[in-house]
């Protein structure tokens, strides 16, 4: 052993103790856990979360909001009242499963797909239409486009970049632990993204440096148009992990109690500093990659109908009744409450005024340097200029 205790004798196999530690790590790596299966019988109660029936209920909520913003953000999308909307539609169980059992200091790393998790972590449904229609009441005052997020819920805005956010995230985890603190970070990221660099650098970071990190495949199937098939010959993602000596679970995406679980171990885990894991949810993404793609050009309709059975909020309605905690009628009540209450959200931010236009000159410095009040003062007199001539430059 050197001086520092990071070099060992390294002529000689791995030793018999680490090899036995791995066999039984791929046996999560390379199995499948659930709780509850597609007809919401439970089927495994060693991991069901130890939750109270009202909380059941209110991860179903979450769900169900996370379910209705969804549908009106495409909806929105059809009207040209927003850019681009990446659809949530059969992956609610995933984002919300996995932002629910963390601490209100801990850090989310989301991707583009995690409205559940958004509101989980307090954002609400009218700030995520002003972020999406890039009103006078965005949170980000029109940086970006359809991303999310708001330093005020330790929520991380998601890049458009594949990937991007692991690495950031695993850096962030590092520095909580070097500054002595116990909040961990969760970040979410698709199946396509274990194709990129980001990914191996990150894992590789995250294992050596046993860092606070969760880190939560949502394995849709699809990467746009290429099928997990295509994206690696690896039998599970999770798997992967072990190459950099990072635990991997893989577990049932569609099962919200089982992703409460086991993402709410990894977090106390990282919390005691037992350092990272990944976690594989297996899911199924319902509907299009975004508003600009057409997934019937590389998939068929028998495929996503067969996927339906598997939907989650269907799911978790039948589990619910048959654990006597609500009714399927009492389920269903909560889905036309808010369908109500996002409708009337929707017709107050749709009468909101759009940003003003010298937004572009907020926002960068705390006190505008010459040049940036010149550019401002051109603006204004073109603007005011144009309004003379009665030139409309508004919508």
């Amino acid at each position: 052993m050197s001086k520092t205790g990071l070099i060992d004798t390294p002529f000689k196999p791995v030793e018999k103790n680490v090899v036995e530690e791995y066999k039984t790590l791929l046996e999560d790596a390379l199995g499948f856990k659930r709780a509850v299966d597609e007809e919401g019988r439970v089927v495994d109660e060693e991991l069901l979360p130890k939750v109270s029936e009202g909380e059941i209920v209110e991860i179903y909520t979450y769900m169900v909001r996370a379910r209705v913003i969804d549908s009106w953000l495409l909806k929105l999308q059809r009207m040209g009242k927003v850019a681009l909307h990446a659809p949530n539609k059969g992956q609610e169980a995933v984002a919300v499963g996995a932002a629910k059992p963390l601490r209100r200091d801990d850090w989310v790393f989301p991707s583009y797909r995690e409205l559940g998790a958004y509101l989980v972590r307090g954002m609400s449904e009218e700030e995520i239409l002003d972020r999406a229609l890039a009103n006078a009441d965005d949170p980000l005052k029109g940086s970006d486009f359809a991303i999310f997020g708001n330093r005020k819920y330790n929520l991380v805005p998601a890049p458009v970049p594949v990937g991007n956010q692991i690495p950031i995230s695993v850096g962030a985890a590092y520095a909580m632990k070097y500054l002595g603190r116990d909040t961990v970070t969760l970040t979410f990221f698709g199946d396509g993204a274990t194709s990129r660099g980001d990914f191996h650098a990150g894992l590789n970071f995250a294992g050596v440096f046993k860092v606070p990190a969760v880190l939560v495949i949502q394995n849709n199937q699809w990467a746009i148009s290429v099928p997990r098939a295509r994206q690696t010959a690896a039998p599970s993602l999770a798997v992967k992990g072990l190459a950099y000596g990072v635990p991997g679970v893989r577990i049932d995406g569609n099962d919200v109690m089982v992703v409460y679980k086991i993402v709410s171990d990894a977090a106390e885990k990282a919390r005691r500093g037992g350092g990272p894991t990944l976690i594989e949810a297996v899911t199924y993404r319902l509907g299009p990659h975004t508003t600009a793609d057409d997934p019937s050009r590389y998939r068929t309709s028998e495929e996503e109908r067969i996927m339906e059975r598997y939907e989650p909020l269907r799911r978790m309605r039948k589990f619910m009744e048959s654990m006597g905690i609500l009714t399927e009628k009492e389920a269903l009540s909560i889905e036309e409450e808010w369908n109500s209450k996002v409708e009337e959200i929707v017709r107050k931010v749709l009468a909101k005024p759009p940003l003003p236009e010298n937004v572009f000159f907020q926002n960068v410095y705390g006190e505008k340097p010459w040049f940036i009040q010149e550019e401002e003062r051109d603006l204004e007199e073109t603007l005011k200029t144009m309004e003379e001539l009665g030139l409309s430059y508004k919508e």
